[in-house]
């Protein structure tokens, strides 16, 4: 073979290989984001339940305690062995009893003082609203959560893909005072590293990138420690 047909022979090949390694960088750079996008978004939805399930536990500790707590331990135990008041409540109010300045608190006075007459004449009969206290377990996570797996409550979805090891919320609480009243805050939140950071890099890179120039956490959050906003988590506002 003459020199310049070998020459020729290997630009070709060169030629070929570039050609394909440019194919296979254009479908990268189209379906890289693609992928990324679809795992994040299947991945928080996870990662939102779970932070929706901690404010629910955090909300009902702080309804009996006057205060949120920051300690996984803490909040875990008491779902295990807590105790709530549950109401059951049997007959609705019409519109035509609301209208005539009927309400649920005058309602249950009226039947409480057990005047079979005034009962008739307000149409409450079979009116009734009558608390117990149940186990706070399943009367908060029927379904989702039993004895054997509440301890889970504390991990963050897929945290364990990224290292081998699952990852806890980051748990925080707080107080404001505002003219003389303590306002108890509290607010858990994961990071975009330890739910997907065994995904693209650069993908990574660009997401925290925007959430900074936002100002925002780069993750998901529920509640703020420094600040009140109504328990919400950065994906409601």
């Amino acid at each position: 073979m003459k020199p310049s047909i070998k020459i020729f022979f290997v630009l070709t090949i060169l030629l070929v290989i570039s050609a394909v390694a440019l194919v296979v960088f254009n479908v990268q750079s189209v379906t890289t984001p693609i992928h990324f996008t679809d795992e994040k978004d299947a991945r928080e939805q996870k990662v939102i339940e779970a932070l929706v399930n901690i404010r629910k536990a955090e909300l009902e500790y702080k309804n009996q305690k006057g205060q949120y707590t920051e300690s996984f331990d803490t909040l875990v135990a008491f779902i295990k062995n807590g105790k709530m008041k549950q109401v059951k409540k049997e007959g609705t109010l019409t519109d035509e009893q609301l209208e005539k300045g009927l309400t649920e608190a005058k309602a249950l006075a009226i039947v409480k003082k057990g005047n079979a007459k005034e009962i008739a004449e307000w149409g409450l009969q079979g009116f009734s609203r009558d608390t117990a206290y149940v186990d706070v377990l399943p009367a908060l996570f029927e379904g989702i959560y039993d004895a054997n797996t509440i301890n889970n409550i504390r991990y963050i979805p897929f945290s364990d893909k990224v290292d081998g090891k699952k990852k806890e919320f980051e748990l925080r609480t707080g107080v404001q005072e505002k003219n003389g009243i303590k306002l108890p805050l509290f607010e858990a939140k994961a990071s975009y590293e330890s739910y997907l950071g065994d995904l693209d890099h650069q993908e990574l890179v660009n997401l925290k990138e925007i959430q900074e120039e936002l100002g925002r956490y780069a993750g998901l959050m529920v509640g703020n420690a420094d600040e009140p906003n109504n328990n919400a988590g950065n994906w409601e506002i």
